[in-house]
């Protein structure tokens, strides 16, 4: 296709998205479930997907890399690739903070936010943002959107389950691989769906001071939203200090 029709065709796109975008109604998420749609899958990445569909731009009057909710982006794949009207897709990207560059070692992913397909042809689509998590980047790619489903308790502590200091996990890092966190965020764990670790399940945390003598240090109490193959995020329910990554996991059963 010639580069004019190419314009062409993304001009009727913007006609159509800017449509159907302005009809779209609002997503009906509490804000929980909102919070654990913004936090890190229970999984890395080496980078991005290879047959991952990704933003490369918008329709705006500049050209950026950089955007938000309520932007309407470009997406590189159309009908061809599967995509239909009202079909929604969460943005993700791995985490590169403090990599060098062509870095591919495994990263924990960033979930950037989700948007909904508005219009599409055969070979590029325009997706309307419903909601930024954080800044959207070019390059993002996209997965298929699920609605959160928040476990029992997920924000409350709950102490009754005695303690099993014989199945201990450890904390991995928070969002953006952060080395610590606080009451109502998330962070992720070195024990998944193989160690028979579910949604709902609360654990205590605990710190090990390394000093001869004195005994592990309870630091807090986190609650198990969701799981993967290895490793698991947890919602931060009750904390007397910042939960570290290197902190002690210790199942209540």
């Amino acid at each position: 296709m010639k580069p004019y029709r190419i314009l062409a065709a993304i001009a009727l796109l913007t006609l159509g998205a800017s449509a159907a975008h302005a009809q779209s109604p609002a997503d009906s998420l509490t804000p929980l479930q909102i919070a654990l749609a913004c936090a890190p899958p229970p999984s890395t990445s080496s980078g991005t997907p290879v047959r991952a569909l990704r933003v490369i731009g918008a329709q705006d009057s500049g050209n950026r890399s950089l955007f938000g909710q309520s932007d309407l982006l470009v997406i590189n794949g159309g009908t061809e690739k599967g995509l239909q009207l009202g079909q929604q897709f969460f943005l993700r990207r791995r985490s590169s903070f403090g990599s060098a560059a062509g870095d591919r070692a495994p990263r924990l992913i960033r979930t950037a936010g989700w948007l909904r397909i508005v219009a599409a042809n055969d070979t590029t689509a325009i997706a309307a943002v419903e909601f930024g998590c954080d800044g959207i980047r070019v390059g993002d790619y996209l997965e298929p959107f699920v609605v959160p489903v928040v476990p029992a308790g997920a924000d409350r502590a709950d102490t009754s389950g005695e303690l099993d200091f014989t199945s201990l996990a450890r904390v991995l890092a928070g969002d953006e691989e952060r080395l610590n966190g606080g009451t109502g965020e998330y962070m992720l764990i070195d024990q998944g769906e193989d160690h028979g670790v579910a949604p709902g399940a609360h654990f205590a945390v605990y710190r090990d001071l390394r000093v001869g003598g004195v005994p592990l240090t309870a630091i807090g109490e986190v609650t198990v939203v969701s799981t993967g193959p290895t490793m698991a995020v947890v919602r931060v329910n009750q904390a007397r200090d910042a939960v570290q990554s290197g902190d002690l996991i210790v199942p209540r059963r």
